[in-house]
């Protein structure tokens, strides 16, 4: 990968879209989001690289790893959007824009869901738009990156 790639992260859970909860999450599986954010990088002139974990670690070795590889971070961390301060730090050491993305709008859903630690790290969020979201956390990428 070269800084002209933007690396895709989602956390727990991810990987069961299109069969959790999809009057939630809709239909679209991981795959599919993980296809169409490739094809608009791509049009913006960035690679993508993407990982699901699972597992909070794997998140933060990726994150620590993106350093000086990646232009940027995209990510969905899920369930770790609300607890998990080892991303917060991780993501507080990259040089790069990080755009927070969730499919659905936290903040229209259970009141455990409104705080984000990944928000202040974050240079923007995004929420409740689907994968128009994921899209549109790309184009602000490009755009970020060419202003600086």
């Amino acid at each position: 990968m070269s800084v002209s790639s933007i690396l895709l992260l989602h956390g727990p859970n991810l990987n069961l879209l299109g069969q959790r909860e999809p009057e939630i999450y809709g239909t679209a599986t991981l795959d599919d989001y993980v296809t169409a954010c490739t094809s608009h990088a791509a049009i913006r002139g960035f690679d993508l690289a993407s990982l699901q974990s699972n597992h909070e670690g794997d998140l933060v070795e990726a994150i620590h790893a993106a350093r000086g590889v990646h232009a940027a971070i995209i990510i969905n961390a899920g369930a770790f959007t609300h607890y998990a301060w080892s991303l917060h730090d991780a993501l507080a050491t990259f040089a790069g824009p990080v755009i927070e993305v969730h499919i659905s709008n936290p903040n229209a859903r259970e009141p455990w869901r409104h705080t984000s630690v990944i928000a202040p790290v974050a240079r923007g969020s995004i929420a409740g738009l689907g994968l128009r979201g994921y899209l549109l956390a790309i184009d602000a990428v490009a755009d970020l990156v060419s202003e600086a």
